[in-house]
């Protein structure tokens, strides 16, 4: 595979093919504009020397008289005097230039004499009714090819050095600019040779620039992705350890049947055992692959207008508190509709009304409340019982994790608060809870 090139390269050469560019455009500026003011100085002089010595010039009495001033050779300027005849009066041409080129009062042109340019201006001086002089300027035109081809050879000179100068400055600069990410990308191979996501990123990488937010960033998604694999070891761990609990009371029965059993209600006595069991492990996958297919998106919620407060009304009134005399105090706010998915959020009503009815205390109260607030609908549940321990209040969100064996003992999977709240968060809303150890719960449902 043929193997590109580094970023800090091309980003180098980029650079320093951009600083030719521009330095050539810079080249061609510099020589239009050195020819364009080459050319106008020349102008400029020729108008003045012809000027000037026209001012020195007096035509009297049919005679032409030239004062102090005048010179025929001024500023490289060559001026030649001629009557309205085109005969010479006074001065010389250049060699080369042709004396035939015709009078044009007032322009400055260029012309072509032998092997060279000449820049000419003409002015005619009357005198009299019909009479006057011509006055010609002449100058070599500035060769401005060969001031082109000087500037040429000064920047043929320069030029590379100042390329070479910016490319080294940019490569150092991009390298200085890599390192970060080149020290991210070697935390990031370390991480995936040793299969350790417990790698702190140097606070000096945490800068305030695109760098800087780049290993915040990195920090974070390692954070979250050392949770995610926790979290996911864990499971495995409590899955394996709940399910390894009905399968081997499953095989126990078994052999206890297929060696000691003597009648039938023995052999059914083992038949319900195997059956609560094998109940519990199909509660137990159901539970799981429901919780796979939310987290995959695979299972979609089916939202619709529901009346809220009918439905928790409803639920409330379903639940069977048996002998323990409990009762639940509604305060539910009618008329409060909410787009849900009717069938999950009753899931996570019954496991909120089912936790406080398992670990509330005999004789206790549960507290269930329905209000609006604002934009917000908050739904709560509340019991008088064991409570949780500040330390616990984090755990009890994860799966399988429970606080303390239940009264009702063996009745509970682990995974019903954990449901609850990514069903409440599928619904975009959010699940809290205050606790205080034997004083109770109170479950809040925001959304």
């Amino acid at each position: 595979m043929k193997r590109k090139m580094s970023v800090k390269l091309r980003l180098t050469l980029w650079f320093t093919a951009f600083m030719a560019i521009i330095a050539v455009v810079c080249l061609a500026l510099i020589l239009i504009i050195t020819g364009n003011i080459s050319r106008r100085d020349a102008s400029e002089k020729l108008d003045s020397a012809v000027r000037t010595n026209i001012a020195n010039l007096e035509h009297s009495g049919g005679r032409l008289n030239l004062n102090s001033g005048f010179e025929f050779y001024r500023d490289d300027v060559y001026t030649v005097i001629y009557n309205n005849s085109r005969s010479v009066l006074g001065g010389e041409t250049p060699h080369g230039f042709d004396i035939s080129e015709p009078l044009e009062n007032g322009v400055i042109k260029n012309v072509y004499g032998d092997g060279d340019s000449f820049t000419v201006f003409d002015l005619f001086v009357p005198s009299g009714w019909d009479d006057g002089v011509w006055v010609r300027g002449i100058m070599l035109t500035p060769d401005i090819e060969v001031e082109a081809l000087k500037s040429v050879r000064v920047f043929g000179l320069i030029l590379p050095f100042i390329i070479l100068l910016a490319a080294a400055g940019g490569y150092l600069m991009i390298r200085r600019a890599m390192r970060p990410i080149e020290r991210l990308t070697r935390i990031a191979d370390s991480i995936s040779d040793g299969k350790d996501l417990k790698y702190d990123i140097p606070e000096e990488l945490e800068g305030y620039d695109e760098t800087g937010r780049l290993a915040r960033a990195f920090r974070l998604m390692v954070g979250r992705l050392e949770e995610s694999f926790e979290a996911e070891k864990q499971f495995v761990s409590d899955a394996s350890h709940e399910l390894r609990t009905p399968t081997a009371v499953i095989g126990t029965q078994c052999d206890y049947l297929d060696k000691y059993a003597d009648s039938v209600e023995d052999y059914k006595e083992g038949v319900e055992v195997i059956r609560r069991q094998n109940d519990r492990m199909r509660k137990l996958i159901e539970r799981l692959l429901d919780m796979t297919r939310l987290d995959f998106g695979t299972k979609k919620l089916e939202l619709k207008d529901t009346d809220l407060s009918e439905l928790f009304d409803v639920l409330c009134d379903e639940q069977d508190t048996g002998d323990r005399d409990i009762s639940i105090i509604k305060d539910i706010e009618p008329g409060i509709h909410a787009e849900i998915d009717a069938y999950l959020f009753s899931g996570v009503i019954n496991n909120l009304l089912s936790n406080a009815r398992k670990y509330g205390r005999d004789g206790g109260i549960i507290k269930a409340g329905l209000h609006r607030d604002g934009d917000c609908i908050k739904l709560s549940v509340s019991d008088d019982g064991i409570g949780i321990a500040k330390e616990d209040i984090d755990r009890i969100w994860r799966r399988f994790y429970q606080v303390s064996p239940s009264r009702e003992t063996g009745s509970g999977l682990g995974l019903g608060l954990s449901m609850a709240r990514q069903i409440v968060k599928l619904h975009g809303g959010s699940i809290d809870v205050e606790s205080e150890p034997g004083k109770g719960s109170t479950f809040t449902v925001t959304i």
